[in-house]
């Protein structure tokens, strides 16, 4: 399983990384990936969509089955990576680098409930 030290992950296998603007680009995890299989449709949040923390803002479709990514943080998307809608087998190729979308965090934005590598490991493991 890779699950870099440097970023943070939701209990829901999204992973986020804190960006030098103070946005946060999100994407799904390895193991997410992997339990996916071949990704083949990705559906994207809007820019200028208001997200709440657990809500539903995404989907990604794979050969086995159809899949809802969930916002980690209160915020803003502020960018879709447009250039995974022709190609959503990058995520499976390159998890960390194929960010789905931006989020500019809401002030209230909480962060608590996200987890290190170390304990997302464990989620993923019982997954």
């Amino acid at each position: 399983m890779n699950i870099p030290q440097d970023l943070k992950y939701a209990p829901t296998h999204e992973w986020l990384r804190q960006e030098a603007d103070g946005s946060f680009a999100i994407g799904i995890s390895d193991p997410a990936q992997q339990a996916l299989g071949d990704i083949v449709y990705l559906e994207l949040p809007e820019i200028g969509r208001k997200l709440v923390a657990g809500e539903a803002c995404a989907v990604v479709e794979s050969v086995k089955a159809a899949s809802d990514i969930y916002a980690p943080i209160d915020g803003e998307v502020i960018a879709r990576n447009e250039a995974l809608i022709d190609s959503p087998e990058q995520v499976n190729s390159t998890p960390y680098a194929s960010w789905l979308f931006k989020v500019s965090p809401a002030v209230t934005a909480s962060y608590s409930h996200l987890l290190d590598a170390e304990a997302y490991a464990k989620v993923a493991a019982e997954a």
